[in-house]
């Protein structure tokens, strides 16, 4: 009669076989393998200096079955983040160590990396390196999502593009803010026209960037979702603790962001319509920006354009510049004009 096998012979047997054939296990709840997706479907993340690494790894590795999220998954991490934030240079043992659990690779180089993946997440936490990071990823040919914010300046921004352009690789950038969990409220068909629109999100300033580049991004990028393109000028009011830029726009719409350092770390904003007045409802996690990412990777075809991220941080170094000059408005063909024209735009 064969000997009866105990609980942690079985999860230790269990656990080995998932390895090798590559089967996602679970026992109790806890997934002990991750499952190695075909060619096609592998994801590989640049920069384990941000939180935002480890929730795309938790979502995409423990999807429940493959429609959820496509099948992709994570399945190789370079860690390398900044060199000299701090907070980011810190935190990068743990998050390694939270992905690496999870059963993805980690890679000493990107030129490693870009041989075992298909598509890319770019989440390096300091925009300084996104521009340096990501031309190895387009060489290779690889479609990649670049998290915020894109670049630390206007000028590494465009460039990205035109890289991107130059050869023939599709790039994504967004904030997670981007995708409000009331947006179907937000129609025509159910408030008329959007006359104008007010955002808050906190706006904590690391020296090394552009003051709203580091975290107002967030709620610039919903203003930006709610009343598209367009910007004329940007007036900024500066504080220790609050910004609020003001945006006219080419249609005399007026968008107002309101960006905090001190109290609670909130997110929201207020819709003023035809037929209503909409709070909004800020995204909760990752969810939606990450099934945008996977339809990114699928078609190659990105769901915010080029030229729309271009005027989001041409808005957000239009602010620096009034900041600068005592509250003065800045038109933004002008800070736009700093930067060469591309050939066209972004397939």
């Amino acid at each position: 009669m064969s000997k009866p096998i105990d609980r942690r012979s079985f999860v230790r047997t269990v656990a080995v076989a998932a390895a090798v054939t590559g089967i996602s296990m679970r026992v109790n709840g806890a997934l002990l393998y991750t499952v190695k997706p075909p060619k096609g479907l592998r994801v590989g993340i640049i920069g384990l200096d941000v939180s935002h690494s480890v929730a795309f790894t938790r979502l995409l590795n423990n999807a429940a079955d493959d429609t959820e999220y496509g099948g992709y998954r994570v399945v190789v991490a370079y860690p390398q983040g900044s060199h000299d934030i701090a907070f980011s240079v810190s935190r990068i043992p743990e998050f390694t160590k939270a992905v690496a659990a999870m059963g993805v690779e980690i890679v000493s180089s990107i030129a490693d990396l870009l041989t075992k993946v298909d598509v890319v997440m770019l989440n390096t936490n300091d925009g300084r390196l996104h521009l340096e990071q990501v031309l190895p990823v387009f060489k290779a040919g690889k479609r990649v999502f670049v998290d915020k914010p894109m670049a630390a300046s206007l000028t590494d921004v465009d460039a990205i593009f035109k890289a991107a352009e130059r050869y023939k690789v599709p790039v994504f950038s967004s904030s997670s803010l981007r995708y409000i969990e009331n947006r179907q409220e937000l129609t025509p068909e159910k408030i008329g026209l959007i006359l104008g629109a007010d955002t808050y999100s906190p706006a904590t300033i690391e020296k090394t960037h552009a003051d709203l580049f580091w975290y107002g991004i967030h709620g610039v990028e919903m203003l930006y979702t709610l009343l598209g393109t367009g910007c004329l000028e940007v007036r900024r009011i500066y504080t220790a603790d609050t910004d609020i830029v003001t945006g006219t726009w080419k249609d005399g719409r007026l968008g107002t962001f309101r960006g905090t350092r001190n109290g609670p770390h909130e997110y929201g904003g207020t819709v003023f319509a035809e037929k209503a007045v909409v709070n909004i409802q800020p995204a909760k996690g990752f969810t939606s920006l990450l099934k945008e990412m996977v339809t990114f990777f699928q078609t190659g075809i990105s769901p915010v354009s080029a030229a729309e991220t271009l005027e989001i941080y041409a808005f957000m170094e239009a602010a620096d510049e009034s900041k600068r000059n005592g509250g003065a408005a800045v038109r933004l063909t002008d800070v736009m004009g700093r930067i060469t024209p591309r050939s066209g735009p972004q397939k």
